[in-house]
């Protein structure tokens, strides 16, 4: 079963989208890119330690198993999306969590965390300007109360 990357969640009566959180394909190759390079790194040093004569193939095999990663992933992950509305944040997979019951915001790469007042943790990831994200978070939560 494909699992559902949009908001199945449906609108409480009132309540509208104020904003729609797509990721940012530029976010997810760059993401990418940096895993690839701490993988190639990581690959060399540890056929280094090892003994290994032909370090250099750490970084082929770092380089490789991101892309195949990257590649895979990249059909369901660019197609994940948040919804704001005026009480709640609305995402994939059945997730909505109430404004109100948010404890903290905070930037994690290039992703944004909401943290909730039970410890419930969300990832609205690869987002191109984590700022605005917060910033209008923020601004609805104020509004909301």
């Amino acid at each position: 079963m494909q699992p559902e990357m949009t908001p199945t969640t449906a609108l409480e009566d009132g309540e509208t989208v104020l904003h729609s959180f797509y990721p940012s394909g530029s976010a997810y190759w760059r993401d990418h890119a940096w895993l690839a390079a701490g993988a190639m790194g990581c690959g060399m040093a540890i056929l280094m330690l090892l003994g290994n004569p032909h370090v250099w193939t750490g970084a082929i095999g770092g380089l490789a198993a991101i892309a195949v990663r990257g590649f895979y992933l990249a059909s369901d992950e660019l197609k994940a999306r948040w919804d704001l509305t005026e009480t709640r944040l609305l995402g994939p997979q059945g997730r909505a969590v109430r404004l109100g019951e948010i404890a903290k915001i905070r930037k994690l790469g290039s992703a944004v965390q909401v943290v909730t007042l039970s410890g419930d943790k969300h990832l609205l990831k690869f987002q191109q300007d984590r700022d605005d994200t917060i910033a209008r978070i923020e601004r609805a939560k104020a509004v909301a109360g």
